[in-house]
Protein backbone atom coordinates (compact mmCIF):
# COMPACT_ATOMS: atom_id res chain seq x y z
CA UNK A 1 0.00 0.00 0.00
CA UNK A 2 1.27 3.42 -0.90
CA UNK A 3 1.80 6.07 1.48
CA UNK A 4 -0.88 8.54 2.47
CA UNK A 5 -0.64 12.26 2.72
CA UNK A 6 -2.75 14.69 3.61
CA UNK A 7 -2.58 19.22 3.37
CA UNK A 8 -2.81 21.46 6.02
CA UNK A 9 -3.91 25.12 5.07
CA UNK A 10 -2.61 28.00 8.45
CA UNK A 11 -4.80 31.04 7.51
CA UNK A 12 -2.96 34.12 9.19
CA UNK A 13 -3.64 37.74 9.05
CA UNK A 14 -1.74 38.75 5.76
CA UNK A 15 -1.15 35.46 4.09
CA UNK A 16 -2.25 31.51 3.61
CA UNK A 17 -0.04 28.61 4.17
CA UNK A 18 -0.28 24.88 2.88
CA UNK A 19 1.58 21.92 4.16
CA UNK A 20 1.73 18.55 2.90
CA UNK A 21 2.11 15.83 5.82
CA UNK A 22 2.45 12.35 5.68
CA UNK A 23 -0.05 10.44 7.70
CA UNK A 24 1.62 7.54 8.99
CA UNK A 25 4.68 9.72 10.56
CA UNK A 26 3.33 13.54 9.96
CA UNK A 27 7.02 14.34 8.15
CA UNK A 28 6.44 18.11 6.23
CA UNK A 29 7.39 17.46 2.54
CA UNK A 30 6.72 20.65 1.17
CA UNK A 31 4.72 24.13 2.32
CA UNK A 32 3.78 27.33 0.14
CA UNK A 33 2.83 30.61 0.95
CA UNK A 34 -0.04 33.11 -0.68
CA UNK A 35 -0.14 36.36 0.44
CA UNK A 36 -3.55 37.84 0.39
CA UNK A 37 -4.05 40.32 -2.22
CA UNK A 38 -5.88 42.91 -0.98
CA UNK A 39 -4.06 42.26 2.62
CA UNK A 40 -5.77 44.13 5.48
CA UNK A 41 -8.91 46.49 4.32
CA UNK A 42 -8.22 49.31 6.97
CA UNK A 43 -7.96 52.63 4.88
CA UNK A 44 -10.19 52.60 1.56
CA UNK A 45 -13.00 50.43 0.83
CA UNK A 46 -11.92 48.47 -2.43
CA UNK A 47 -13.27 50.03 -5.52
CA UNK A 48 -14.60 52.58 -4.27
CA UNK A 49 -13.03 56.32 -2.72
CA UNK A 50 -14.51 55.59 0.87
CA UNK A 51 -12.10 55.68 3.60
CA UNK A 52 -12.66 53.54 6.49
CA UNK A 53 -13.55 54.99 10.51
CA UNK A 54 -10.55 54.21 12.70
CA UNK A 55 -10.75 50.75 13.98
CA UNK A 56 -11.91 49.03 10.99
CA UNK A 57 -10.30 45.57 9.67
CA UNK A 58 -11.37 44.03 7.10
CA UNK A 59 -11.19 41.29 4.37
CA UNK A 60 -11.88 40.37 1.24
CA UNK A 61 -13.18 36.77 0.48
CA UNK A 62 -12.17 35.86 -2.58
CA UNK A 63 -8.44 35.98 -1.50
CA UNK A 64 -8.98 32.54 0.89
CA UNK A 65 -9.59 31.33 -2.31
CA UNK A 66 -6.72 32.24 -4.05
CA UNK A 67 -5.09 30.50 -0.90
CA UNK A 68 -6.12 26.98 -2.34
CA UNK A 69 -5.84 27.95 -6.03
CA UNK A 70 -2.19 28.47 -5.28
CA UNK A 71 -0.29 27.66 -2.71
CA UNK A 72 -2.10 24.05 -1.91
CA UNK A 73 -0.88 22.92 -5.53
CA UNK A 74 2.50 24.35 -5.06
CA UNK A 75 2.86 22.60 -1.76
CA UNK A 76 1.89 19.48 -3.44
CA UNK A 77 4.11 19.62 -6.07
CA UNK A 78 6.90 20.79 -4.30
CA UNK A 79 6.28 17.72 -2.11
CA UNK A 80 7.07 15.44 -5.34
CA UNK A 81 4.00 13.49 -3.94
CA UNK A 82 0.78 12.02 -5.96
CA UNK A 83 -1.76 14.08 -5.70
CA UNK A 84 -4.11 11.05 -5.80
CA UNK A 85 -2.07 9.88 -2.63
CA UNK A 86 -3.27 12.56 -0.72
CA UNK A 87 -6.56 11.72 1.66
CA UNK A 88 -7.64 15.03 3.46
CA UNK A 89 -7.55 18.67 3.96
CA UNK A 90 -7.73 20.63 6.64
CA UNK A 91 -7.67 24.28 7.53
CA UNK A 92 -7.33 26.66 10.46
CA UNK A 93 -7.98 30.17 10.64
CA UNK A 94 -7.84 33.61 12.69
CA UNK A 95 -10.32 33.88 14.73
CA UNK A 96 -13.04 35.51 15.18
CA UNK A 97 -13.22 36.62 11.36
CA UNK A 98 -16.74 36.62 10.40
CA UNK A 99 -18.16 36.63 6.82
CA UNK A 100 -22.08 37.74 6.06
CA UNK A 101 -23.55 35.66 3.21
CA UNK A 102 -26.60 34.67 1.63
CA UNK A 103 -28.16 31.37 1.64
CA UNK A 104 -25.75 29.64 -0.27
CA UNK A 105 -22.70 30.61 1.10
CA UNK A 106 -21.89 33.71 -1.14
CA UNK A 107 -20.32 36.80 0.83
CA UNK A 108 -22.68 39.46 0.54
CA UNK A 109 -19.66 42.17 -0.96
CA UNK A 110 -19.19 40.12 -3.99
CA UNK A 111 -23.10 40.90 -4.84
CA UNK A 112 -23.56 44.09 -6.74
CA UNK A 113 -25.83 45.73 -4.62
CA UNK A 114 -23.52 45.54 -1.72
CA UNK A 115 -19.77 45.99 -3.12
CA UNK A 116 -19.87 49.40 -1.67
CA UNK A 117 -20.86 49.09 1.38
CA UNK A 118 -18.15 48.31 4.25
CA UNK A 119 -20.58 46.32 6.45
CA UNK A 120 -20.73 43.81 3.42
CA UNK A 121 -17.29 42.68 3.94
CA UNK A 122 -15.69 40.13 5.79
CA UNK A 123 -14.44 41.60 9.49
CA UNK A 124 -11.13 40.39 10.80
CA UNK A 125 -10.35 39.40 13.94
CA UNK A 126 -8.75 42.67 15.01
CA UNK A 127 -11.70 44.82 14.08
CA UNK A 128 -11.99 46.79 16.99
CA UNK A 129 -15.51 49.52 15.64
CA UNK A 130 -17.76 47.09 17.49
CA UNK A 131 -16.62 47.76 20.89
CA UNK A 132 -19.14 50.11 22.07
CA UNK A 133 -21.31 47.53 21.43
CA UNK A 134 -19.50 45.07 23.38
CA UNK A 135 -19.91 47.52 26.15
CA UNK A 136 -23.48 47.27 25.81
CA UNK A 137 -23.59 43.56 25.81
CA UNK A 138 -20.75 43.10 28.74
CA UNK A 139 -23.05 45.64 31.09
CA UNK A 140 -26.49 44.09 30.45
CA UNK A 141 -25.16 40.68 30.81
CA UNK A 142 -23.59 41.47 34.29
CA UNK A 143 -26.41 43.26 35.21
CA UNK A 144 -28.62 39.86 34.81
CA UNK A 145 -26.56 37.62 35.87
CA UNK A 146 -26.35 36.07 32.51
CA UNK A 147 -24.56 32.44 33.49
CA UNK A 148 -22.68 32.56 30.74
CA UNK A 149 -20.61 35.45 31.30
CA UNK A 150 -18.18 34.13 34.17
CA UNK A 151 -17.02 31.58 31.27
CA UNK A 152 -14.89 34.36 29.52
CA UNK A 153 -13.38 36.26 32.29
CA UNK A 154 -15.95 37.96 32.68
CA UNK A 155 -15.77 39.94 29.28
CA UNK A 156 -16.73 39.40 25.71
CA UNK A 157 -15.05 40.65 23.30
CA UNK A 158 -15.25 43.57 20.66
CA UNK A 159 -13.70 41.23 18.45
CA UNK A 160 -16.58 38.19 18.68
CA UNK A 161 -19.36 37.44 17.07
CA UNK A 162 -22.01 39.09 18.63
CA UNK A 163 -20.45 42.39 19.08
CA UNK A 164 -19.89 42.48 15.29
CA UNK A 165 -23.05 41.08 14.64
CA UNK A 166 -25.09 43.81 16.54
CA UNK A 167 -22.77 46.70 15.03
CA UNK A 168 -24.05 45.24 11.83
CA UNK A 169 -27.60 45.22 12.57
CA UNK A 170 -27.33 48.64 14.17
CA UNK A 171 -24.95 50.69 11.56
CA UNK A 172 -26.75 49.11 8.79
CA UNK A 173 -29.73 47.22 9.29
CA UNK A 174 -30.24 46.68 5.14
CA UNK A 175 -26.82 44.64 5.07
CA UNK A 176 -28.05 42.85 8.21
CA UNK A 177 -31.75 42.29 6.89
CA UNK A 178 -30.24 40.42 3.84
CA UNK A 179 -27.28 38.90 5.47
CA UNK A 180 -28.81 34.38 5.55
CA UNK A 181 -25.73 33.49 7.89
CA UNK A 182 -22.86 35.38 9.93
CA UNK A 183 -19.98 32.79 9.46
CA UNK A 184 -16.65 32.24 10.84
CA UNK A 185 -14.17 32.36 8.09
CA UNK A 186 -12.89 29.12 9.62
CA UNK A 187 -16.89 27.73 8.56
CA UNK A 188 -16.72 29.30 5.50
CA UNK A 189 -13.95 28.35 3.78
CA UNK A 190 -14.64 24.55 4.79
CA UNK A 191 -18.29 25.86 3.18
CA UNK A 192 -16.36 26.79 -0.44
CA UNK A 193 -14.58 23.35 -0.04
CA UNK A 194 -17.15 20.70 0.54
CA UNK A 195 -20.38 22.41 -0.36
CA UNK A 196 -21.53 21.92 3.46
CA UNK A 197 -22.03 24.61 6.31
CA UNK A 198 -20.95 23.25 8.99
CA UNK A 199 -20.17 25.47 12.64
CA UNK A 200 -16.89 24.15 13.85
CA UNK A 201 -17.28 23.46 18.23
CA UNK A 202 -14.04 25.75 18.67
CA UNK A 203 -15.17 29.09 17.35
CA UNK A 204 -18.70 28.42 18.33
CA UNK A 205 -17.85 28.07 21.84
CA UNK A 206 -15.02 30.76 22.23
CA UNK A 207 -16.35 33.58 20.05
CA UNK A 208 -20.06 32.78 19.61
CA UNK A 209 -20.85 32.13 23.54
CA UNK A 210 -22.22 28.54 22.78
CA UNK A 211 -21.98 27.07 26.43
CA UNK A 212 -24.16 23.91 27.61
CA UNK A 213 -25.46 23.40 23.89
CA UNK A 214 -27.17 26.90 23.82
CA UNK A 215 -26.22 30.54 23.38
CA UNK A 216 -27.22 33.20 24.79
CA UNK A 217 -31.20 33.74 25.26
CA UNK A 218 -33.77 35.88 23.11
CA UNK A 219 -35.15 37.32 25.99
CA UNK A 220 -31.41 38.43 26.35
CA UNK A 221 -31.17 39.62 22.99
CA UNK A 222 -33.88 41.54 22.68
CA UNK A 223 -33.03 43.48 25.74
CA UNK A 224 -30.31 44.37 23.73
CA UNK A 225 -32.36 45.60 20.39
CA UNK A 226 -35.44 43.91 19.62
CA UNK A 227 -34.76 43.63 15.88
CA UNK A 228 -31.67 41.71 17.29
CA UNK A 229 -34.11 39.07 19.33
CA UNK A 230 -33.78 36.62 16.32
CA UNK A 231 -29.75 36.76 15.94
CA UNK A 232 -29.11 33.23 16.75
CA UNK A 233 -31.91 31.45 15.20
CA UNK A 234 -31.94 33.55 12.01
CA UNK A 235 -28.40 34.22 11.10
CA UNK A 236 -26.32 32.45 13.42
CA UNK A 237 -27.00 29.00 14.79
CA UNK A 238 -25.99 25.40 12.32
CA UNK A 239 -25.46 21.78 12.71
CA UNK A 240 -21.99 21.98 15.29
CA UNK A 241 -18.62 19.77 14.25
CA UNK A 242 -16.54 18.45 16.31
CA UNK A 243 -12.97 19.23 15.45
CA UNK A 244 -11.43 16.20 13.69
CA UNK A 245 -15.10 15.65 12.02
CA UNK A 246 -15.45 14.63 8.58
CA UNK A 247 -17.53 17.76 7.52
CA UNK A 248 -17.96 16.70 3.82
CA UNK A 249 -15.90 15.48 0.37
CA UNK A 250 -13.83 18.12 -1.93
CA UNK A 251 -16.22 19.32 -4.57
CA UNK A 252 -15.36 18.99 -7.66
CA UNK A 253 -14.61 22.78 -8.33
CA UNK A 254 -12.37 22.48 -5.05
CA UNK A 255 -10.92 19.54 -6.50
CA UNK A 256 -10.08 21.98 -9.77
CA UNK A 257 -8.76 24.75 -7.79
CA UNK A 258 -6.59 22.61 -5.21
CA UNK A 259 -5.33 19.62 -8.23
CA UNK A 260 -6.46 17.32 -5.13
CA UNK A 261 -9.09 14.15 -6.10
CA UNK A 262 -12.56 15.18 -5.75
CA UNK A 263 -14.45 13.14 -2.89
CA UNK A 264 -11.48 13.10 -0.49
CA UNK A 265 -12.35 13.98 3.13
CA UNK A 266 -12.56 17.76 4.31
CA UNK A 267 -12.02 18.17 8.07
CA UNK A 268 -14.49 20.74 10.06
CA UNK A 269 -12.96 23.74 10.65
CA UNK A 270 -10.62 25.06 13.17
CA UNK A 271 -8.85 27.67 15.51
CA UNK A 272 -5.01 28.66 14.68
CA UNK A 273 -4.23 28.90 18.44
CA UNK A 274 -6.12 25.31 19.44
CA UNK A 275 -5.59 23.41 16.31
CA UNK A 276 -2.00 24.13 17.42
CA UNK A 277 -2.32 21.57 20.92
CA UNK A 278 -2.40 18.60 18.70
CA UNK A 279 0.19 18.99 16.84
CA UNK A 280 2.51 19.82 20.11
CA UNK A 281 1.79 16.33 21.48
CA UNK A 282 -0.44 18.52 24.46
CA UNK A 283 -3.35 17.78 24.51
CA UNK A 284 -3.57 15.75 27.64
CA UNK A 285 -4.90 17.46 31.14
CA UNK A 286 -2.00 19.72 32.65
CA UNK A 287 -0.23 20.39 29.73
CA UNK A 288 -0.29 23.99 28.79
CA UNK A 289 0.16 25.16 24.80
CA UNK A 290 1.57 28.69 25.09
CA UNK A 291 2.20 30.17 21.20
CA UNK A 292 4.40 32.65 21.89
CA UNK A 293 5.29 35.65 19.64
CA UNK A 294 3.84 38.69 19.59
CA UNK A 295 1.85 37.85 21.93
CA UNK A 296 1.00 34.83 23.69
CA UNK A 297 -2.28 32.03 24.00
CA UNK A 298 -2.44 29.60 26.81
CA UNK A 299 -4.64 26.76 25.84
CA UNK A 300 -4.74 23.27 27.58
CA UNK A 301 -7.21 20.88 28.61
CA UNK A 302 -8.86 19.65 31.35
CA UNK A 303 -11.25 16.63 32.43
CA UNK A 304 -13.36 19.03 34.67
CA UNK A 305 -14.95 22.28 34.71
CA UNK A 306 -13.70 24.93 36.10
CA UNK A 307 -14.32 28.93 36.21
CA UNK A 308 -10.49 30.55 36.16
CA UNK A 309 -10.10 34.90 37.06
CA UNK A 310 -9.67 36.27 33.90
CA UNK A 311 -9.34 32.94 31.21
CA UNK A 312 -11.04 34.11 27.70
CA UNK A 313 -12.67 30.75 27.31
CA UNK A 314 -13.41 27.39 28.57
CA UNK A 315 -15.45 25.31 25.94
CA UNK A 316 -16.44 21.53 25.99
CA UNK A 317 -14.55 20.16 23.16
CA UNK A 318 -12.63 23.39 22.05
CA UNK A 319 -9.81 21.29 21.60
CA UNK A 320 -10.49 18.17 21.78
CA UNK A 321 -13.64 15.96 22.38
CA UNK A 322 -14.55 15.02 25.64
CA UNK A 323 -12.93 17.34 27.33
CA UNK A 324 -12.66 21.12 28.37
CA UNK A 325 -10.81 23.40 26.40
CA UNK A 326 -9.05 26.42 28.35
CA UNK A 327 -7.95 29.78 26.57
CA UNK A 328 -6.17 32.91 28.58
CA UNK A 329 -3.31 34.94 27.26
CA UNK A 330 -1.10 38.08 27.23
CA UNK A 331 -1.77 40.99 24.78
CA UNK A 332 2.04 41.62 24.68
CA UNK A 333 5.23 39.58 25.09
CA UNK A 334 7.00 40.36 21.99
CA UNK A 335 5.59 43.25 21.06
CA UNK A 336 7.19 44.31 23.92
CA UNK A 337 10.59 43.14 23.61
CA UNK A 338 10.65 44.76 19.82
CA UNK A 339 8.37 48.24 21.16
CA UNK A 340 12.17 48.65 23.72
CA UNK A 341 14.31 47.80 21.00
CA UNK A 342 13.10 50.47 18.59
CA UNK A 343 12.26 53.03 21.04
CA UNK A 344 14.57 52.72 23.61
CA UNK A 345 18.33 51.17 22.78
CA UNK A 346 21.44 53.42 21.86
CA UNK A 347 22.59 53.93 18.43
CA UNK A 348 25.98 52.43 19.80
CA UNK A 349 24.07 48.78 20.86
CA UNK A 350 22.51 48.97 17.38
CA UNK A 351 26.54 49.27 16.11
CA UNK A 352 27.64 46.84 17.85
CA UNK A 353 25.41 44.68 16.64
CA UNK A 354 25.33 45.78 13.07
CA UNK A 355 29.38 44.87 13.11
CA UNK A 356 29.09 41.68 14.19
CA UNK A 357 26.03 40.82 11.71
CA UNK A 358 23.35 39.64 14.86
CA UNK A 359 19.87 41.52 15.75
CA UNK A 360 20.11 43.97 18.50
CA UNK A 361 17.73 41.44 20.50
CA UNK A 362 20.57 38.89 20.11
CA UNK A 363 22.94 41.34 21.30
CA UNK A 364 20.83 42.35 24.26
CA UNK A 365 19.87 39.25 25.26
CA UNK A 366 23.63 37.80 25.31
CA UNK A 367 24.71 40.94 27.80
CA UNK A 368 21.04 40.09 29.81
CA UNK A 369 22.13 36.51 29.66
CA UNK A 370 25.17 37.53 31.59
CA UNK A 371 23.54 38.96 34.81
CA UNK A 372 22.41 37.06 38.26
CA UNK A 373 18.83 36.90 39.03
CA UNK A 374 18.14 40.11 40.25
CA UNK A 375 21.40 42.06 39.27
CA UNK A 376 19.82 44.69 37.58
CA UNK A 377 17.52 46.37 40.43
CA UNK A 378 14.62 45.98 38.22
CA UNK A 379 11.16 44.73 38.02
CA UNK A 380 8.30 45.41 35.54
CA UNK A 381 4.80 44.71 34.48
CA UNK A 382 4.22 43.64 31.60
CA UNK A 383 0.99 45.47 30.24
CA UNK A 384 2.35 47.53 27.35
CA UNK A 385 -0.56 46.91 25.46
CA UNK A 386 -3.10 46.15 28.29
CA UNK A 387 -3.34 42.84 30.49
CA UNK A 388 -6.04 40.05 28.87
CA UNK A 389 -5.04 37.45 31.87
CA UNK A 390 -6.17 37.68 34.76
CA UNK A 391 -7.01 41.15 35.06
CA UNK A 392 -9.14 41.50 31.54
CA UNK A 393 -8.50 44.75 31.56
CA UNK A 394 -7.08 47.00 28.13
CA UNK A 395 -6.74 50.45 30.05
CA UNK A 396 -3.31 48.60 31.78
CA UNK A 397 0.01 50.26 30.77
CA UNK A 398 3.37 48.86 31.59
CA UNK A 399 5.57 49.77 34.65
CA UNK A 400 9.29 49.59 35.26
CA UNK A 401 10.19 50.05 38.78
CA UNK A 402 13.72 51.00 39.95
CA UNK A 403 15.54 52.68 37.62
CA UNK A 404 18.68 54.08 38.49
CA UNK A 405 21.36 56.52 36.24
CA UNK A 406 23.26 53.30 35.97
CA UNK A 407 20.83 51.07 34.36
CA UNK A 408 21.59 50.11 30.93
CA UNK A 409 19.17 49.00 28.05
CA UNK A 410 20.63 45.17 28.90
CA UNK A 411 18.97 45.51 32.46
CA UNK A 412 15.63 46.51 31.28
CA UNK A 413 15.28 44.42 28.43
CA UNK A 414 15.94 41.72 30.82
CA UNK A 415 13.62 42.61 33.48
CA UNK A 416 10.64 42.96 30.75
CA UNK A 417 11.88 39.44 29.26
CA UNK A 418 11.11 38.06 32.93
CA UNK A 419 7.81 40.67 32.92
CA UNK A 420 6.19 38.31 30.52
CA UNK A 421 7.38 35.33 32.34
CA UNK A 422 5.77 36.47 35.69
CA UNK A 423 2.71 37.34 33.47
CA UNK A 424 2.82 33.48 32.48
CA UNK A 425 3.50 32.53 36.24
CA UNK A 426 0.34 34.19 37.17
CA UNK A 427 -2.08 32.63 34.72
CA UNK A 428 -0.31 29.08 35.88
CA UNK A 429 -1.38 30.45 39.51
CA UNK A 430 -5.10 31.26 38.64
CA UNK A 431 -5.56 28.08 36.86
CA UNK A 432 -4.28 25.91 39.68
CA UNK A 433 -6.18 28.04 42.46
CA UNK A 434 -9.39 27.44 40.05
CA UNK A 435 -8.62 23.42 40.50
CA UNK A 436 -6.89 22.87 37.05
CA UNK A 437 -3.33 21.66 37.24
CA UNK A 438 -0.60 22.89 35.27
CA UNK A 439 2.19 20.13 35.21
CA UNK A 440 3.89 21.31 31.89
CA UNK A 441 4.51 24.01 29.60
CA UNK A 442 5.03 23.87 25.98
CA UNK A 443 6.23 26.66 23.96
CA UNK A 444 5.04 26.94 20.00
CA UNK A 445 5.80 30.12 18.19
CA UNK A 446 8.86 32.11 17.11
CA UNK A 447 10.20 33.06 20.25
CA UNK A 448 10.48 29.49 21.23
CA UNK A 449 14.27 29.92 19.50
CA UNK A 450 15.52 31.97 21.90
CA UNK A 451 16.73 29.72 24.30
CA UNK A 452 17.82 32.22 27.09
CA UNK A 453 14.13 33.02 27.15
CA UNK A 454 12.92 29.59 27.20
CA UNK A 455 15.00 28.43 30.40
CA UNK A 456 14.27 31.90 31.91
CA UNK A 457 10.39 30.88 32.17
CA UNK A 458 11.39 26.96 33.19
CA UNK A 459 13.14 28.79 36.08
CA UNK A 460 10.57 31.42 36.78
CA UNK A 461 7.13 28.68 36.52
CA UNK A 462 9.13 26.40 38.14
CA UNK A 463 8.20 24.05 35.68
CA UNK A 464 9.90 21.71 32.81
CA UNK A 465 9.48 23.26 29.40
CA UNK A 466 8.86 21.33 26.01
CA UNK A 467 8.67 22.85 22.70
CA UNK A 468 7.02 22.03 19.69
CA UNK A 469 9.42 20.88 16.62
CA UNK A 470 8.02 21.89 14.07
CA UNK A 471 8.26 25.58 12.28
CA UNK A 472 4.20 24.77 11.58
CA UNK A 473 2.31 24.41 14.36
CA UNK A 474 -1.19 25.69 13.15
CA UNK A 475 -0.91 24.15 9.46
CA UNK A 476 0.48 20.44 11.19
CA UNK A 477 -2.39 20.52 13.31
CA UNK A 478 -4.92 20.99 10.73
CA UNK A 479 -3.36 18.01 8.93
CA UNK A 480 -3.75 15.92 12.01
CA UNK A 481 -7.23 16.64 11.61
CA UNK A 482 -7.17 15.90 7.73
CA UNK A 483 -5.85 12.63 8.69
CA UNK A 484 -8.74 11.91 11.69
CA UNK A 485 -11.19 13.28 9.03
CA UNK A 486 -9.96 10.78 6.43
CA UNK A 487 -10.32 7.56 8.68
CA UNK A 488 -6.09 7.31 8.80
CA UNK A 489 -6.48 7.80 12.70
CA UNK A 490 -9.25 6.78 14.58
CA UNK A 491 -9.47 10.25 16.83
CA UNK A 492 -7.05 13.28 16.97
CA UNK A 493 -5.46 12.07 20.28
CA UNK A 494 -3.96 8.83 18.09
CA UNK A 495 -3.26 11.37 15.65
CA UNK A 496 -1.61 13.52 17.81
CA UNK A 497 0.50 11.04 18.96
CA UNK A 498 1.74 9.52 15.40
CA UNK A 499 2.27 12.84 13.49
CA UNK A 500 2.77 15.29 15.76
CA UNK A 501 6.10 16.90 17.10
CA UNK A 502 7.61 17.59 20.41
CA UNK A 503 10.92 17.73 22.33
CA UNK A 504 9.97 16.69 25.73
CA UNK A 505 11.60 18.48 28.60
CA UNK A 506 14.04 20.31 26.97
CA UNK A 507 14.45 23.55 29.50
CA UNK A 508 13.93 21.94 33.60
CA UNK A 509 14.52 24.95 36.64
CA UNK A 510 17.72 25.47 37.87
CA UNK A 511 17.12 25.21 41.74
CA UNK A 512 18.78 27.96 42.77
CA UNK A 513 17.67 30.61 40.08
CA UNK A 514 14.21 29.45 40.96
CA UNK A 515 14.35 30.17 44.55
CA UNK A 516 16.21 33.28 43.40
CA UNK A 517 13.16 34.47 41.00
CA UNK A 518 10.64 33.61 43.74
CA UNK A 519 11.58 36.71 45.83
CA UNK A 520 11.38 38.83 42.36
CA UNK A 521 8.05 37.14 41.76
CA UNK A 522 6.44 38.47 45.29
CA UNK A 523 7.29 41.81 44.12
CA UNK A 524 5.74 41.77 40.75
CA UNK A 525 2.74 40.67 42.25
CA UNK A 526 2.33 43.29 45.24
CA UNK A 527 2.75 45.54 41.78
CA UNK A 528 0.30 43.41 39.71
CA UNK A 529 -2.46 43.77 42.29
CA UNK A 530 -1.39 47.82 43.45
CA UNK A 531 -1.58 48.86 39.81
CA UNK A 532 -4.47 46.24 38.59
CA UNK A 533 -6.75 45.68 40.94
CA UNK A 534 -7.66 49.32 41.11
CA UNK A 535 -9.12 51.09 44.08
CA UNK A 536 -12.37 49.73 44.49
CA UNK A 537 -11.45 46.55 44.34
CA UNK A 538 -10.19 44.11 47.06
CA UNK A 539 -6.34 44.00 47.44
CA UNK A 540 -6.12 46.95 44.71
CA UNK A 541 -4.31 49.82 45.16
CA UNK A 542 -3.85 52.46 43.17
CA UNK A 543 -5.80 53.53 39.87
CA UNK A 544 -3.13 55.40 38.53
CA UNK A 545 -2.35 54.30 35.05
CA UNK A 546 -6.38 54.28 34.29
CA UNK A 547 -5.77 57.91 35.28
CA UNK A 548 -2.75 58.40 33.28
CA UNK A 549 -4.79 56.77 29.84
CA UNK A 550 -8.20 58.55 30.51
CA UNK A 551 -5.14 62.02 30.50
CA UNK A 552 -3.44 60.88 27.34
CA UNK A 553 -6.62 60.55 25.62
CA UNK A 554 -7.98 64.11 27.15
CA UNK A 555 -4.84 65.78 25.48
CA UNK A 556 -5.13 63.78 22.50
CA UNK A 557 -8.39 65.06 21.55
CA UNK A 558 -7.40 68.83 22.72
CA UNK A 559 -4.32 68.62 20.56
CA UNK A 560 -6.73 67.79 17.33
CA UNK A 561 -9.93 69.20 18.56
CA UNK A 562 -11.91 66.02 18.49
CA UNK A 563 -13.81 65.10 21.35
CA UNK A 564 -12.27 63.37 24.02
CA UNK A 565 -13.15 58.86 23.79
CA UNK A 566 -13.80 56.66 26.82
CA UNK A 567 -13.38 52.45 26.34
CA UNK A 568 -14.49 50.06 29.08
CA UNK A 569 -11.67 47.72 29.51
CA UNK A 570 -12.14 44.67 27.21
CA UNK A 571 -10.04 41.58 26.75
CA UNK A 572 -7.80 41.89 23.86
CA UNK A 573 -7.67 38.86 21.55
CA UNK A 574 -4.36 37.00 20.88
CA UNK A 575 -4.32 34.96 17.43
CA UNK A 576 -1.50 33.19 16.17
CA UNK A 577 -1.55 35.41 12.93
CA UNK A 578 0.12 37.76 14.74
CA UNK A 579 2.64 35.57 16.54
CA UNK A 580 2.94 34.14 12.27
CA UNK A 581 3.82 37.58 10.69
CA UNK A 582 6.33 38.92 13.36
CA UNK A 583 7.88 35.66 14.91
CA UNK A 584 10.75 35.68 12.48
CA UNK A 585 11.70 39.30 13.28
CA UNK A 586 11.23 38.65 17.40
CA UNK A 587 12.86 35.31 17.35
CA UNK A 588 16.42 35.47 18.64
Amino acid sequence: MSEQYVVGVDYGTLSGRAVVVRVSDGAELASATHPYGHAVVDRELPGTAELLPPDWALQVPSDYVDVLRTAVPAAVRDAGVDPADVVGIATDFTACTMVPTTADGTPLCELPEFAGRKHAYVKLWKHHAAQPHADRINALAAERGESWLPRYGGLISSEWEFAKGLQLLEEDPEVYAAMDHWVEAADWIVWQLCGEYVRNACTAGYKGIRQDGGYPSRDYLAALNPDFAGFVEDKLDHRIGELGERAGGLTREAAQWTGLPEGIAVAVGNVDAHVTAPAAQAIEPGQMVAIMGTSTCHVMNGDTLAEVPGMCGVVEGGITAGRYGYEAGQSGVGDIFGWFVDTSVPPAYVQAAGERGISVHQLLTELAAQQEVGEHGLVALDWHNGNRSVLVDAELSGVVLGQTLATRPEDTYRALLEATAFGTRTIIEAFEGSGVPVTELVVAGGLLKNTFLMQLYSDICRRPLSTIDSDQGPALGSAIHAAVAAGAHPDVPAASRAMGKVLRGVYTPDAERADRYDVLFAEYERLHDFFGRGEDQPGGGNDVLHRLRALRRDAAARRTGSAPTTATPVAPEVEAPAIEEQSDVLSV
